[in-house]
C-alpha cells in the first residue's frame, strides 16, 4: 500500500469517526424526544487482497447500529390517552395523507412506533405528536369482546351514549331471623309497618327515563319461615305490589330451601321476573332480579333489619362524552356524564423477528423491511395507561463516546500529517 495507502486508510478512519460523531449528536439531541432509540456506531475493517505475508490493516467503514430492543424509562403522564409499551412490540399507526368532505383520508401503509404520547384531535382520532394515527380493533359494547382482527384507525365519537333500558337487578342480602309482626297484605293500612325495609335502586327506561324502585319484605309465616319480596309501584298514592313469585321459604339454619311451589338445592341460581315494570308511570318492562347461587338467607341479625350486600343493575340513561383515557389492558375507555365506562377499542401491537433491521423512518416511526420480516399483530402486549417511554439516551454514555471519537478523529489527522512529511521527504530526494 505505502504512503498513499496509509494516507487513505486514514481518511476513512476520519470519515468513520465522522459518521460517529453524527450519530452521537442525534443521540443527544433527541435525549428527550418521547420512544427515541439511540443510534449505535459499529466499524467493519476492509482489508486489500494481498499474500498472506503482504497482508495489512486496511480501510474502515462506519454503519449505524439500532438499539429498537432496549427500551427507554417509564415516566408517569397526567395525559389519560398516553400509553406507554412495557413489554416488546410497537402501536401500530398511519399516516394521513388527505381531507375529503371533512372526513380524514389514510395512508395504507402501516408504520410502527414506540412513541406513545397519543391525544384526540378535533375529528376524534388518537394522534401522536409526530402527527401519526393510532390503530386498533373495536370491542363490542355487549360483550366486552373484541371484534375483527384487521386494525384500523382509532376514532372515537362524541355525540351522546344512546340509553340502555334495565334488564337485571343483582339483589343479594341476609334477612333477619326474627320479626315479630306478620303481613297482613298489601293494602293493610300497616303494611309498612309490618314489613321491613330491603333497599332501593334506580331503573332506566329504554329512552333513559328513571324510576326509583323502593323494595320491602313481609314474613308471611313462623314455621316454616316464609318471606314475601314487595315493590312499590306508585308513591302517590302510595302501593305496593308482590313480586310475582318472591316467596321464599327458608329451613332452621337461615338457608333458603324453596321459592313458591320450587324446592331450592345448594348451588342453585335463584331470580324472580317482573314483566312490564312499571313505577309511578314509567314503564321499564321485563326485570329480573337475580340472588345468585347463596345470595338469600335468612340469619340472626340483632337489629331486626334486612342487610343488603348487593343492589346494582345493569341499565343507564344517555350521556355525553367527559374523557377518553387507555387503560393497562390496552383498551381506549371513554367516560361519559352518566358515570358510564365503555371500552370502545383495544390497541394492536406488532412485533417483529429481527426489530433491529427496522427502517428508521421521520417522527420516530419505522417501516418493515425484508430483513426485519412482516409484523406479527398481537392483541396482548403489556401496556401502561397514563404513561410514556422516553428516549433510552444515555447522556454521560454518549459523552464519553464522545471523547473517545474525538481521540480517534485526532489521531487520523496526525496520520494524515504524518504521510504527508513523509511524501514531502520523498520529494526532497530528487532536489
Amino acid at each position: 500500500m505505502g504512503i498513499y495507502g496509509a494516507l487513505q486508510t486514514a481518511v476513512t478512519g476520519m470519515a468513520a469517526q465522522s459518521f460517529a460523531l453524527e450519530n452521537i449528536s442525534g443521540n443527544i439531541a433527541n435525549s428527550q424526544t418521547t420512544g427515541y432509540k439511540r443510534m449505535e456506531t459499529g466499524f467493519i475493517d476492509l482489508i486489500p487482497d494481498a499474500a498472506v505475508g503482504r497482508q495489512v490493516p486496511g480501510a474502515v467503514l462506519g454503519y449505524s447500529r439500532s438499539t429498537n430492543d432496549v427500551r427507554g424509562d417509564i415516566v408517569t403522564s397526567q395525559t389519560g390517552t398516553h400509553v406507554a409499551l412495557s413489554g416488546s412490540g410497537y402501536f401500530v399507526v398511519a399516516q394521513k395523507s388527505s381531507t375529503s368532505d371533512g372526513q380524514a383520508i389514510f395512508n395504507d401503509t402501516q408504520y410502527f412506533t414506540r412513541r406513545g404520547d397519543f391525544e384526540l384531535d378535533r375529528e376524534g382520532y388518537l394522534v401522536n405528536g409526530a402527527g401519526y394515527y393510532l390503530m386498533g380493533v373495536p370491542v363490542d359494547r355487549s360483550t366486552g369482546n373484541v371484534s375483527g382482527s384487521v386494525p384500523g384507525e382509532i376514532k372515537v365519537d362524541n355525540g351522546l351514549l344512546d340509553p340502555r333500558a334495565t334488564k337485571k337487578v343483582n339483589y343479594q342480602l341476609n334477612l333477619p331471623d326474627e320479626v315479630g309482626l306478620l303481613v297482613a297484605g298489601v293494602g293493610d293500612p300497616e303494611f309498612v309497618e309490618q314489613t321491613i325495609e330491603g333497599g332501593a335502586i334506580t331503573v332506566y327506561a329504554e329512552n333513559g327515563a328513571a324510576a326509583n324502585v323502593q323494595l320491602r319484605w313481609g314474613k308471611l309465616a313462623d314455621t316454616p319461615d316464609t318471606w314475601q319480596l314487595y315493590y312499590m309501584s306508585n308513591a302517590d298514592p302510595e302501593t305496593w305490589a308482590a313480586v310475582p313469585d318472591g316467596e321464599f321459604e327458608f329451613d332452621a339454619g337461615g338457608t333458603l330451601v324453596r321459592q313458591s311451589a320450587t324446592a331450592i338445592g345448594a348451588g342453585d341460581a335463584v331470580s324472580v321476573d317482573i314483566a312490564g315494570l312499571t313505577v309511578n308511570g314509567t314503564t321499564i318492562g321485563n326485570v329480573k332480579f337475580d340472588f345468585g347461587a347463596g345470595g338469600l338467607t335468612q340469619y340472626d341479625n340483632a337489629n331486626g333489619r334486612a342487610s343488603v350486600s348487593a343492589l346494582n343493575q345493569d341499565g343507564y340513561p344517555a350521556g355525553t362524552l367527559s374523557s377518553v383515557a387507555v387503560n393497562d389492558s390496552g383498551r381506549v375507555v371513554a367516560t361519559y356524564s352518566n358515570g358510564k365506562q365503555i371500552e370502545l377499542y383495544q390497541i394492536v401491537t406488532a412485533n417483529f423477528n429481527a426489530e433491529n433491521q427496522l427502517k428508521r423512518m421521520d417522527g420516530g416511526v419505522y417501516a418493515a423491511t425484508a430483513a426485519s420480516g412482516e409484523a406479527i399483530f398481537s392483541l396482548d402486549a403489556g401496556m401502561t395507561g397514563g404513561a410514556l417511554e422516553m428516549s433510552n439516551t444515555d447522556i454521560s454514555e454518549e459523552f464519553t463516546k464522545l471523547i473517545v471519537t474525538q481521540q480517534a478523529y485526532a489521531a487520523g489527522t496526525r496520520i494524515v500529517s504524518t504521510s504527508d512529511e513523509m511524501l514531502q521527504e520523498a520529494l526532497n530526494m530528487v532536489r
